[in-house]
């Protein structure tokens, strides 16, 4: 079973980290004989300067033909962009590991955690109206439905990890949105993990206390963006945060980390999460196909990267290193297959 990836290069540090790892995309496929077509389209805010709109016709329709979306950081289109696709096709699952890399330092020790964020509802709808001058609302919507599918996403990927599940919540105030969600949870996860609540603020001070208790995080879509950043940090760096959004019809993959223009064009990006994000990708391929092809390459890629880190010689500055994004992309390369 082949696939077709639409590739979108993205903003800032998005253009090199993702053109120069064109090189790693090429060595999988050769490598690995894997059947995937890349096709590049456009998107993000080159891209509205350039047509007008972040996410133009001519790009949808090649995304639209495509089974899946790779794409690098954009920069102030995000919502324009990525909440858009995540809407389209309802990437209802937004998968973000924090796992800490050898060799990488931190002040945590080791961490593996997993936030599965529910992706399509919450205030993250965008449904922000001005009653009067001065005056603002923003409407949650949080539904059984929805609460119900991304529990039994965290229940699935919690039986392949650690069966430890937390779920989080803000139950105690917002009552009927987030009691609504934690009981949804609850009865999904309920007896077939070992099983926990937490409010978020407490989760936010407790991942910060002692991330090693946490396995599989679940939670809502703007409790899920907040803490999967910090999550990220803790594990070492959102340099090196990937991230996958699940939808049963397609899929985008894409680092968690900005756009970081102020780093734009020095060949110091560090290609890590993109990477990892491929790697994420891969694994979905071979979920969908049973294609072990797809299973070896993403191991091949993660240990390559793992590699790298541990003999810490072909780093960029964020983690410790003075490598360029070239020498980096061309150690990980040297290492793949």
């Amino acid at each position: 079973m082949g696939f077709v990836v639409a590739l979108i290069q993205g903003d800032g540090i998005g253009p090199e980290v993702v053109s120069k790892s064109k090189t790693i995309l090429a060595r999988l496929n050769e490598k690995f004989s894997l059947p995937i077509e890349y096709i590049e389209v456009e998107a993000g805010d080159t891209t509205k300067n350039k047509f007008g709109d972040a996410l133009p016709k001519d790009s949808l329709r090649v995304i639209e033909k495509a089974d899946m979306i790779l794409k690098g950081p954009v920069g102030e289109t995000a919502a324009d962009v990525v909440v858009k696709l995540r809407l389209m096709y309802d990437l209802y699952a937004n998968l973000r590991p924090a796992k800490s890399l050898p060799g990488l330092e931190n002040k945590f020790g080791d961490v593996d955690i997993l936030v599965v964020r529910e992706n399509t509802e919450d205030l993250y709808k965008g449904l922000e109206h001005v009653i009067s001058d001065g005056v603002t609302v923003g409407i949650k919507v949080i539904t059984r439905a929805a609460s119900t599918r991304i529990a039994q996403v965290a229940l699935n990927q919690a039986l392949r990890r650690k069966k430890k599940v937390v779920c989080v919540h803000k139950s105690n105030v917002m009552r009927i949105t987030d009691g609504l969600f934690a009981e949804s949870c609850r009865n999904v996860l309920k007896g077939k993990v070992e099983y926990s609540e937490m409010y978020v603020d407490a989760a936010a001070a407790n991942l910060v206390r002692n991330p090693q208790a946490f396995d599989v995080i679940v939670t809502e879509n703007t409790y899920g963006d907040i803490l999967s950043d910090e999550a990220g940090q803790i594990a070492g760096s959102l340099g090196i945060s990937p991230s996958a959004n699940i939808g049963d019809r397609k899929s985008l993959f894409e680092p968690v980390h900005g756009a970081a223009f102020d780093i734009a064009g020095k060949n110091i990006a560090n290609p890590t999460a993109f990477l990892l994000s491929v790697g994420m990708m891969l694994d979905r391929m071979q979920e969908l196909s049973g294609d072990i092809r797809y299973n070896n390459a993403a191991k091949s890629l993660r240990d390559a990267i793992y590699s790298v880190y541990s003999e810490g010689k072909y780093l960029t500055p964020d983690v410790g290193g003075s490598s360029t994004t070239d020498e980096m992309i061309s150690a990980i390369r040297s290492k793949i297959g």
